[in-house]
């Protein structure tokens, strides 16, 4: 399965923290910024991506908590970073228990 198959499918199968913020950023009432959910870029697939303020949202589950998939995030975030990206992150815990925090934090981020 190729990157972009993949990125179709991971749209299919949203965790529901994705879903949670997704119904957030898809509103275009949010500075009037465009976002994308699963977006591929070079081998990754990033969870949301706004192209216009070069801004990337990642949710992460306890799975990223393992050493191997620290190693893996900081190697995607130096590549991603040197496409010009800016990476945030929460955790999932983060969407299910302070979601207004999540919120402040990305529009702190896209008015920079």
């Amino acid at each position: 399965m190729n990157t972009t198959q993949k990125a179709r499918t991971l749209r299919k199968n949203m965790t529901k923290q994705e879903r949670i913020l997704w119904q957030f950023l898809r509103k275009k009432s949010i500075y009037g910024l465009k976002f994308r959910r699963q977006y591929p870029i070079g081998n990754y697939i990033v969870d949301f991506i706004c192209n216009a303020k070069k801004l990337i949202i990642e949710i992460d589950g306890g799975q990223h908590n393992e050493d191997k998939n620290i190693i893996y995030d900081k190697e995607r975030t130096k590549y991603l970073e040197t496409k010009g990206y800016k990476v945030i992150r929460f955790w999932n815990h983060d969407i299910d228990n302070n979601i207004e925090s999540v919120y402040r934090e990305i529009l702190k981020h896209l008015v920079d």
